[in-house]
This record gives C-alpha cells, sequence and structure tokens, in this order.
C-alpha cells in the first residue's frame, strides 16, 4: 500500500515561485492548501489563478501574515510548509515560524521558508543584498533552528524568469541586439533554473528524508554556464555576434552604490553571482548540503538551451 501523501502549506503561492509551488505539490498527489489574503479577489487574472489551484485539486485557505490566528489555523491542516513569499516580505517569515510553534511542533514534519537563491550563510554579496536578503535569510534559518523544526534550505540560483530575458545581462529584460553587457570577465559560472523545476525539486525535497535539516542545492548541469557561454550559445542561434561591453568590478561596485532599489539589489546580486561566482564556486558541504540532481536523478529539467528558443 502506498504511503500517504503528506499535506502541503504553501505560503506565497500566488507570486512568482508560487504558483509552480502549488502545482506541483497537487500534480504530484499531495493535499495542497494555498493560504491567500482573498478566496474571491476582483482582479480577473489573480481569481483565474485561484481557480487553477481549485482545478487541480488545492483548497484555499484565508490568512495572511499579519493574522496569527488564522496562521495557527492553517498550520494545523499541514504536515508540510512551503514559503515562498517575495524580498519584502522575508523579514515576517518570524510569525510564521511563530504560528508553527505554538501550533505545535509535533504538527509540522518539515518547514522550507523562503531562500531559492544566494546561500545566506555563505554568500559575501554586498549592500544591499546582504541585509535585504542574505542577513535576513540567515536569521530566519536561526530562528527556524532554535524553534527545533525540521527544516529544508533550498538553493536554485537564477529563476529563468529573471537571469534569461536578457540573455544573461543583469538589467535588461529583452534579448541583446548587437551589444551584451557583461558584468566582470564574463567566466565565472553561473546557475539558471526554470521556475516550475525548482518546484518540483522542492515538493520532492520536502517529504524526503534526505534533505531533513539539510540544503537544497540545485545545479542543473546544462544550466550552469558562464555569461560568455550564454552569449556564445545565443550567437549560435540568431546567427549574429554581438559586441561584449565588460564592466569591471569596480565600476559595478559604483554603479551598486549610485543606484537606488531595485537596480542596486539587482546589480549586487549580479556581483555576487557574475563576478564572484558564488552560485558555482560554493560546494555542496555533505554534513549539511544535498545535491538535488543526485537525489532526484529522474526530474527532466527545462535547460537554459530550450528556454532560448523560445526568445527566438
Amino acid at each position: 500500500m502506498a504511503a500517504e501523501k503528506s499535506r502541503i502549506l504553501v505560503v506565497g503561492g500566488t507570486g512568482c515561485l508560487g504558483r509552480h509551488v502549488v502545482a506541483a505539490s497537487a500534480r504530484l498527489g499531495h493535499p495542497t492548501l494555498a493560504l491567500v489574503r482573498d478566496t474571491a479577489p476582483s482582479d480577473p487574472a489573480k481569481a483565474a489563478l485561484l481557480k487553477s489551484f481549485q482545478d487541480a485539486g488545492g483548497t484555499l485557505l484565508k490568512g495572511d501574515l499579519d493574522d496569527h490566528g488564522s496562521l495557527v489555523s492553517a498550520v494545523r491542516l499541514a504536515d508540510v510548509v512551503i514559503s515562498t513569499i517575495g524580498v519584502r516580505q522575508i523579514p515576517d517569515q518570524t510569525k510564521l515560524v511563530a504560528a508553527i510553534e505554538e501550533a505545535g511542533n509535533a504538527y509540522i514534519d518539515r518547514f522550507l521558508p523562503s531562500e531559492f537563491g544566494l546561500d545566506a550563510d555563505r554568500s559575501e554579496a554586498v549592500e544591499p543584498t546582504r541585509s535585504m536578503l542574505t542577513a535576513t535569510k540567515a536569521a530566519i534559518r536561526r530562528a527556524v533552528e532554535t524553534a527545533g523544526v525540521p527544516y529544508t534550505y533550498v538553493l536554485a540560483g537564477y529563476f529563468f524568469c529573471y537571469g534569461l530575458p536578457g540573455v544573461g545581462q543583469v538589467l535588461a529584460q529583452a534579448p541583446p541586439v548587437d551589444k551584451a553587457v557583461v558584468l566582470g570577465d564574463g567566466d565565472a559560472r553561473v546557475v539558471f533554473v526554470d521556475e516550475a523545476d525548482i518546484a518540483a525539486y522542492t515538493v520532492l525535497a520536502a517529504g524526503d528524508p534526505r534533505a531533513e535539516n539539510k540544503t537544497l542545492h540545485i545545479r542543473p548541469p546544462a544550466n550552469t554556464l558562464s555569461h560568455n557561454e550564454l552569449l556564445a550559445l545565443w550567437e549560435g542561434k540568431t546567427g549574429r555576434t554581438l559586441e561584449r561591453v565588460h564592466v569591471p568590478e569596480g565600476a559595478v561596485l559604483k554603479q551598486i552604490q549610485e543606484a537606488s532599489i531595485p537596480m542596486n539589489l539587482m546589480l549586487s546580486i549580479g556581483h555576487a553571482t557574475h563576478i564572484k561566482g558564488e552560485q558555482s564556486k560554493l560546494g555542496v558541504d555533505p554534513a549539511s548540503g544535498v545535491d538535488a540532481g543526485e537525489l532526484f536523478p529522474d526530474v527532466k529539467y527545462t535547460t537554459v538551451d530550450d528556454y532560448l528558443d523560445r526568445l527566438l
């Protein structure tokens, strides 16, 4: 007899990644709960998204991070809690940890806080990424560990939707025509992952004992490549040679200091990835981490090559 599937609560399910996590959870047969502020929104697009959750077998729960009672009630209906909330709400995950504690840790088999980017404990990213992301996420990790809640931290590099529309250009949202802006020498290897694949690996890890109290590293081999390699791949598809406009590290740091949100945040993440190579050079520590590809080799992930074909 097949083991009973864990009940998964997704907090932040209408966001860029969260909608994919809800879909993956339902597709993989988990009773899936999505915490939403409004179960009948007036916005047609959001209403259609929530209907797709229900059509897939998901259940909508009305609640909010600022409504402690609704959080506790939702947590008590779940075995696993996955948070996919956005950057500005990351500090509010302490409220979610508090709700899990009040509900009783025995209710929760696993908590996956909103991470998915740089390694909060090992990144040396400059401001504002340090204070807005890595330091804040590290503080959430310590709160989770202090509470004694079983966890999995998921690291996934650049989402396709952020890293690939400009073919690796940090501030561009369209492919280059004749010139491409490259941070540094363009040789640092960067990880790119499709949002649906991040969601699939996340849901699989949520119920896997090998990922309990570990950091899950999602690093698809075909999607780990330098900006120079990425641009060469694009040139091969378009038949056009691009001029590389290299921006040295000092100039990038100056741009970060002079820019405002969100540009300085995007540039500081780009500095950590495209110049310092943090996504690829920091190895998987077997004492605290596991590789998603090794745990789940049967996942057929979307490649960077596949995605670039969509831009043609």
